[in-house]
């Protein structure tokens, strides 16, 4: 079919991320699930994610890698689903800066606080990030002005900076201030959530299973 959607994912994995967001969309998708050691790797994958790593999405012909690039694609996909700003509006600005500061000051942050590494103060120049506190720090700020990071509005940079937020402080790379604490209780009560986590869950449990 020409307009397609599959996730390739695995329940262990950021695809989380992007389940979620399919199912915000409300369209229908077919999942591949892959496995670490092997499909992940096979040249057929490859083909589509020469990094090896999910997520990844294929609308059609149209190949989408990067959970923060295929939140935003799925958003400007479907604009029925009200997941972004209109293209134009003054709103996308922070929409784009809250995705972006998510991808790349936020993950690189995080993981390199579950990895142990601290940057030097005198290096803090040459990181992008600059150290861990001052990420955390405009993160909260970000997260305190209002319900949503875009306005009035949920959007698909609450579905990917959230779920960071989420999955920061459950696996301790990401301190449990209460302003992430109810921002994350605020979004994780959306019925879209609940159906992706189901989805994932039965599915980890099912590999689980498999493995013995």
């Amino acid at each position: 079919m020409a307009d397609e959607l599959v996730l390739y994912t695995n329940p262990q994995s950021r695809g989380r991320i992007a389940r979620w967001m399919l199912e915000e969309v409300s369209q229908p998708y077919k999942t591949e699930v892959l496995d670490y050691a092997s499909s992940m790797k096979a040249p057929a994958y490859l083909a589509i994610n020469p990094m090896g790593k999910v997520p990844a999405l294929r609308h059609g012909d149209a190949v989408v890698t990067e959970t923060a690039a295929i939140c935003a694609y799925l958003a400007d996909a479907f604009p029925q689903a009200k997941l972004a700003p209109p293209p134009g509006h003054r709103l996308r600005a922070p929409y784009y800066r809250w995705l972006f500061f998510g991808a790349g000051p936020v993950e690189a942050a995080t993981s390199n606080k579950a990895l142990g590494f601290v940057v030097p103060p005198d290096r803090e120049r040459m990181i992008g990030y600059g150290n861990f506190t001052q990420v955390m720090n405009a993160l909260e700020a970000a997260v305190s002005r209002g319900n949503y990071l875009v306005g009035d509005s949920f959007t698909a940079a609450d579905v990917y900076v959230g779920s960071q937020i989420g999955f920061g402080m459950m696996f301790g790379t990401m301190e449990k201030r209460p302003a992430f604490e109810q921002y994350w209780r605020r979004i994780s009560a959306r019925p879209a959530l609940a159906r992706a986590k189901q989805l994932d869950d039965a599915k980890a449990a099912e590999l689980k299973r498999a493995a013995g």
